[in-house]
This record gives structure tokens, C-alpha cells and sequence, in this order.
């Protein structure tokens, strides 16, 4: 893939589209879906592609299929779903049925999960309700399918299976008494719209989301959310986004490493809206000269480990797959995997030399982990390495919040609004 190709204008496109950020995800998981889409197409020329998918509404969702990686199973950080039945038990009144939301829903582990949990806790058929939304149609044909493999069932604890699945052809199934329970959508939180006189949730599962927005994206992300949430509802959000509810009038309720949050009954900070989404156009007359102002002149000085590189690959061999190894190291970076993490960094530092893309999704499973002294250093050598690295920069910020370190915190921040000015010039 041409290096000096608007990959900018593809960014533009799927943040627009689903609020995703290059900047919190890499620019290398983005190369990588549009080589995926580009070879499916037979479309060699980016110019061209962009021409398609600009014009195709099917070919758009198509390129957010690719780039979004599903990582899920069933009861995934079990804490959660104990934290959710134990504010449903003690905070329902009345006999309305209950309202959830799990967004996104990936492949439907997640919601069928919540269904099975509270039918464990003793609320009957009928007694719920769970929308489940994802911006990846072929996340929801999956979930919609509902025949999982043993990638699903993780952990030592999965005596579920058996009172919950049927065996089937590829896998096993859940019975319809949890099938039912869950209403599947395609759409993005970013979209949705409160509506005049509708019940609002009163559990929200939104994880492992916040994390591929920018800054003001997640603000407008978690102003949805508010409005979205019952005043005595329970929202739950991933390990590494702990740091973000309290910043946008949330409070934690403190279940143990359930990552809760509740309303704050005062007036929440200034909302945010989001992005307004606008009709892509076509790419600019000098949109390949772009990228020299992402890479040309402010690289960083060597580094003492960054003193011995790794020799060259052609050019039309390494990007692609220093790509497809970054790629790899995110999906287990996000599901938690910490010992594939680390092995994942070691080969690509040994094949593509030192990456603070690499270091930082260690460090993000670090986060995840509650290791922070791990994700605290992984994030610095990220931006030794780069020292405007958003997505290290934004992190570090939120656990030195964490540790109570405020005025570290907002150096940190200036120098993200800093690096935020500089690139609307």
C-alpha cells in the first residue's frame, strides 16, 4: 500500500461513522483493514477504493466489519455480571420488566450472558429485557446464529454449558429461553437519540468501547450514555476506561473489580456532542501529500534501546505485515491475555524493531490487569519512543488521575489539548 496515500481521509470516514479514532487504534490496524478490503474488491488503487466505498453504503459496512475485532465470551470478567445482579436485586421496584443494554454486543456472548445471569438469580422469563447493539453486522449475523465454539468458554467455570446449551453442529447453542431474552440491532452509540417518555436502562454494559475514541469522542460517548441510563441505573465499562466516567458526572458504586458506575444527581460536566456526521467527499486534489506532515520532521530523537536497528525489510513486504503483527497484539492486548501480550511484543520488536504502538497495547493489558506500575511504564517507553503518542499520553493521563497525582494529570492533558491545537492548524 502506498505510504503517502490518505489514509487521513479513511480515518475521517470511520470516525464519523462509528467515532473510531486512528489515533487511539493505530494507523496500522486501519492499513490492514483496507488491504483486507482492497483484495476482496480487487481494487489495487486506494484512490479508487475510496471512490467505491464513498459510494456504496454496503462496501462502508463492509470496511467497519474489518476493521472491528471481535474478542469476547461468555461471562467475561464474571465480577461485572455479579455487580448486575446484585443492583438489580436490591434497587427494583415495582413489576415493570427490567431494562438492559449491552453496546457494542460483538458476537452475543455478552448478552446472553446478562440473560443467564439473571435467570440464575432467580428473574423469571419475561421479567427482562436486553438490547444488544453493535455497529458490525457480521458480529450480529453471528450472534443471531447463536452457535459458539470453545473459544467462547473460557475459564475453569463453565458449568453454564450444561444448564444453558444444547450440543449442535459447530458447537453449542443457547436455549431459547435465553435467545428470547435478547433483541439484536445494528447502530452505534454515538447515534442514538433519547427519546420523549421512553424508559431509560437500568443496567448498561458498555466495555471495552471508550478506549478506541479520542478524547472528545468519548466525552459525547459517555454524555449518551448518561442520557440513556435510568437516574438509579448502573453502568459498567472495561478495566482500562475506569478513569473516564467520574470525569463526566458518574460516580463509582465500588463493587470489586466490577468497573460500576452510577449517576451523580448534580449537574454533570458541560456535555459533549458528537461529531456530526457529514457525507463523505471525494479525496482532496493534494491529499497524498498528507501524511509527510504526520511523519516528516518531528520523529523523535534515537533512544539508548532504540540504538541497533532492525535491517530494513523491502518496502513492499514489511509495512503490511508489521501491520498484521500489531493487529494481532491488540486483540489479545484486549482480551486480557497478557502472557500472549508479551510474547507478541517480544517477536515484533525482534522482527520490526522498537514500536511505541507495541508498548502501548502492553500496556493497555497491563491496565487491564491492575498492574499499574507495568502499564505506567510501558506507556512512557511508548512515548520515549513518540513523544506525541496520543493514545500512551491520554492512558498515562487517567492513571495518574487513579493515583491521585492531579498535577501530573494535567500536564499530561495540556499536552494533549497542546497536541490537539497543533493538529487543527
Amino acid at each position: 500500500m502506498d505510504e503517502a496515500a490518505p489514509i487521513r481521509d479513511f480515518e475521517k470516514l470511520l470516525r464519523e461513522s462509528i467515532g473510531l479514532s486512528m489515533e487511539t487504534v493505530g494507523a496500522s490496524v486501519i492499513r490492514h483493514a483496507l488491504k483486507r478490503r482492497m483484495t476482496a474488491c480487487a481494487i489495487p488503487d486506494l484512490h479508487a477504493y475510496w471512490a467505491f466505498v464513498t459510494s456504496s453504503p454496503a462496501e462502508r459496512q463492509e470496511l467497519v466489519d474489518a476493521v472491528i475485532v471481535p474478542e469476547t465470551w461468555f461471562f467475561r470478567d464474571r465480577e461485572a455480571f455479579s455487580a448486575m445482579v446484585r443492583h438489580v436485586t436490591g434497587n427494583r421496584s415495582g413489576n415493570r420488566p427490567l431494562k438492559l443494554l449491552s453496546l457494542p454486543c460483538s458476537t452475543g456472548e455478552e448478552p446472553y450472558s446478562i440473560a443467564m445471569a439473571l435467570l440464575d438469580a432467580g428473574f423469571p422469563d419475561g421479567s427482562f429485557r436486553i438490547d444488544a447493539i453493535d455497529v458490525s453486522s457480521r458480529n450480529l449475523v453471528h450472534a443471531e446464529r447463536a452457535t459458539y465454539g470453545k473459544n467462547s468458554f473460557r475459564g475453569t467455570d463453565i458449568a453454564f454449558r450444561d444448564r444453558y446449551f444444547e450440543a449442535c453442529d459447530g458447537g453449542f447453542r443457547p436455549h431459547g429461553i435465553i435467545r428470547r431474552q435478547v433483541r439484536f440491532h445494528l447502530g452505534n452509540l454515538l447515534a442514538a437519540k433519547p427519546q420523549a417518555g421512553q424508559d431509560n436502562y437500568d443496567v448498561v454494559f458498555c466495555r471495552n468501547l471508550l478506549i478506541y475514541f479520542d478524547r472528545e469522542t468519548q466525552g459525547a460517548a459517555l454524555t449518551r450514555l448518561r442520557q440513556m441510563l435510568a437516574d438509579d441505573g448502573l453502568l459498567l465499562v472495561g478495566p482500562a476506561e475506569a478513569g473516564l466516567p467520574p470525569l463526566h458526572g458518574f460516580a463509582s458504586v465500588r463493587f470489586p473489580r466490577a468497573f460500576a458506575f452510577a449517576k451523580i444527581e448534580t449537574s454533570p460536566m458541560k456535555c459533549v456532542e458528537p461529531p456530526v456526521a457529514r457525507k463523505p467527499g471525494p479525496v482532496p486534489a493534494k491529499a497524498a501529500r498528507a501524511p509527510q506532515r504526520q511523519t516528516a520532521s518531528k520523529r523523535p530523537a534515537p533512544r539508548p534501546f532504540a540504538q541497533k536497528p532492525v535491517p530494513q525489510k523491502p518496502q513492499t513486504d514489511s509495512p503490511d505485515r508489521a501491520a498484521a503483527s500489531l493487529a494481532a497484539i491488540e486483540s489479545a492486548a484486549d482480551a486480557g491475555r497478557l502472557t500472549e501480550v508479551n510474547a507478541a511484543v517480544e517477536r515484533h520488536l525482534a522482527e520490526f524493531g522498537p514500536s511505541p504502538d507495541a508498548f502501548y497495547w502492553l500496556g493497555l493489558a497491563h491496565d487491564a490487569a491492575d498492574a499499574m506500575e507495568d502499564a505506567m511504564r510501558n506507556y512512557r517507553k511508548a512515548l520515549y519512543l513518540a513523544p506525541d503518542h496520543q493514545r500512551a499520553l491520554a492512558q498515562l493521563r487517567l492513571l495518574q488521575q487513579r493515583r491521585g497525582d492531579h498535577s501530573g494529570a494535567k500536564a499530561l492533558a495540556d499536552r494533549l489539548d497542546r497536541l490537539a491545537k497543533r493538529s487543527d492548524i
